[in-house]
């Protein structure tokens, strides 16, 4: 083999890894997404810029606020998945950028202007959605995200104006039928190309 990550844990994060559509009633604890969180956290973003913010829907109050809001083949899967949790950029990441980024402090004169904050957040923010879905893959979960819902209401029920929701993750052990059949992936020679 020349990938370094032994085959079952291959298998775990990728091969047999699937977006899930049901969930069993066995709860996400807050020690496991701190596990998550705390492995993830170290995959790389532009100046260390880390914009990614996590709001979980864990009370039953806030899944009610938060079901009409999805798309509605979305909205029973987040209905009864175990935990749900909101991904969103912090488009005032760069306020953090000199802890995060000490060795060049100057870093945050780069985003003084509001576009190019909300450009740099939108794509690091989402490379750090990408490893948060891995991490639950990780810890033996499974994730199911969706971008199937109404961002404006999201935002405006769940987070402020320097926030902007990037999709719904939806985290849990997988259920009965839990899967869709795997769909078709673009092989090596449809993707790279040496120069």
């Amino acid at each position: 083999m020349s990938l370094a990550l032994d085959p079952a844990a291959q298998d775990l994060l990728f091969r047999e890894a699937r977006t899930a559509n049901t969930f069993s009633a066995e709860p996400v604890t807050e020690e496991q997404v701190r596990a998550v969180y705390d492995l993830v956290k170290y995959g790389p973003t532009a100046f260390n810029q880390s914009p990614l913010r996590v709001v979980l829907v864990r009370s039953a109050e806030a899944r009610e606020r938060l079901v009409p809001l999805m798309s509605e083949g979305n909205r029973p899967k987040t209905a009864t998945a175990p935990l749900v949790a909101i991904l969103a950029a912090d488009n005032e990441f760069h306020e953090e950028l000199p802890r995060l980024f000490p060795h060049y402090p100057q870093a945050k004169d780069f985003f003084t202007e509001r576009p190019v904050r909300e450009s740099a957040a939108a794509l690091n923010a989402a490379l750090q959605a990408g490893y948060f879905i891995v991490g639950v893959r990780a810890a033996g979960l499974a994730a199911g995200p969706m971008t199937g819902f109404d961002p404006a209401g999201v935002q405006k029920e769940f987070l402020d104006d320097d926030h902007t929701p990037l999709m719904i993750v939806n985290i849990g052990r997988p259920g009965e039928n839990a899967w869709f059949p795997r769909s078709p992936r673009l092989g090596y020679e449809d993707v790279v190309t040496t120069v």
